[in-house]
């Protein structure tokens, strides 16, 4: 019975956000086409490149399928608009949250759009490879990625050959990362996306404009940053500017607590933590932002000297265990990037444009918010009460049903 409802649930939903996908299409032949890759990005091929998929969907040769990526008229932008939609219609609750990061792709040659030497997450080193910047959403019911743009270093922005050759618009500017961040988090908020937190690493938490634009619209963050970063607190009785590392040395023994970050796949993760008290930001102009700023630090608890700094924005009486659990919630994107690469594609690509790595991402983007909402479905169905399974694991046991 449970594989039955898995398998007429899985064709409903496919076929629901197929026919909002094909409303952006003015022709019959190119939609279809692009229907079957986002059916082929959900299939069981094991590695999602054009020929594999070709196969996988009927056609002798991928040439179809590279032109709904390359030049068939239609709107990756409101396609990347429909994917957080269908994430939020079926994974959306107020104490949810926004996660910021990026992820790399390893690549051959110079011609691919913003391919360059340049720091890979997915290597852990820098190599060459492009880079593409996203935002995830998660909330109790699950997690998806919602939105994405390709990271274009500066060397590429002022290269007008290679612009040309990789097609990239005249109007994309060169963005830094955190600047991407904040266009991807201001349009997810116009939207009406419903969140209670945004979450970053340190190449966000750094970004000051970021800050002070949540703060502006009275989001709270929870945002990692460097040690060498500069706060303002209040140390031995002066107030002034000081790095996180100076004032994690100056908490006492006792403003330490053992507690969860989440569980993993391991159990509870359990690290040391504490917090200190920033000085409220000044404002020219206006009133101070109605929340209460902290310094949170992590300490592991097998490396004392490992730790980990985090500067948060927060509703008034908060507790140290809340924001400790917030924390651990930004994790969600890593196991968005495990399971998109995995499971869908999102690494798979062979093309070296703007516009088709963009149509691409998207349609893989859309195939893991479709998981995503199958596996909440599910759970609210057989009234499941444990915490919603990873993308990876829900869209192996979905495929298997199906």
């Amino acid at each position: 019975m449970a594989a039955s409802l898995e398998v007429s649930g899985w064709r409903a939903e496919l076929e629901g956000l197929l026919a909002r996908f094909g409303r952006l299409f003015v022709r019959a032949e190119p939609r279809g086409q692009a229907g079957r890759y986002l059916e082929g990005l959900l299939g069981p091929v094991e590695r999602k490149n054009g020929w594999q998929l070709a196969e996988a969907i009927g056609d002798a040769r991928p040439w179809r399928t590279q032109r709904v990526l390359s030049h068939v008229l239609w709107d990756e932008g409101a396609a990347r608009d429909l994917c957080r939609e269908h994430a939020v219609e079926r994974l959306g609750a107020e104490d949810a949250v926004l996660v910021v990061d990026e992820t790399g792709f390893p690549k051959k040659g110079r011609h691919s759009a913003g391919v360059a030497r340049q720091y890979c997450g997915t290597l852990g080193k820098v190599e060459n490879c492009q880079v593409g910047v996203f935002l995830a959403y998660g909330s109790r019911r699950g997690h998806a990625l919602i939105d994405r743009r390709l990271y274009l270093p500066e060397a590429w922005a002022g290269d007008a050959e290679r612009r040309r050759a990789a097609k990239i618009p005249d109007e994309v500017p060169f963005l830094t990362k955190p600047a991407i961040a904040r266009e991807m988090i201001a349009r997810a908020l116009d939207a009406g996306v419903p969140c209670e937190w945004v979450l970053g690493d340190e190449v966000y938490g750094a970004d000051r404009r970021l800050r002070l634009m949540l703060e502006g619209r009275g989001k709270p963050y929870l945002l990692t940053i460097r040690s060498n970063d500069e706060l303002e607190a209040d140390l031995d009785g002066g107030v002034g500017r000081h790095q996180p590392r100076q004032l994690a040395r100056s908490l006492p023994a006792r403003a330490w607590r053992r507690l969860s970050a989440g569980a993993g796949t391991k159990g509870e993760r359990l690290y040391d933590w504490a917090r200190l008290r920033l000085v409220r930001p000044r404002r020219v102009g206006g009133e101070a932002p109605a929340g209460e700023h902290w310094l949170l630090v992590r300490r592991s608890i097998a490396d004392p000297e490992d730790l980990a700094y985090f500067v948060a924005f927060a509703p008034p009486g908060l507790r140290l265990v809340d924001l400790a659990r917030v924390a651990g919630r930004r994790w969600l994107v890593e196991e968005c990037f495990e399971a998109a690469k995995q499971e869908v594609g999102l690494a798979d690509y062979e093309v070296r444009s703007w516009r088709g790595w963009h149509r691409h991402v998207t349609l893989a983007m859309l195939a893991l918010a479709l998981l995503a909402g199958l596996r909440a479905g599910l759970n609210r169905l057989k009234g499941a009460r444990e915490p919603p399974a990873s993308p990876s694991s829900r869209s192996a046991s979905l495929r298997s049903a199906a």
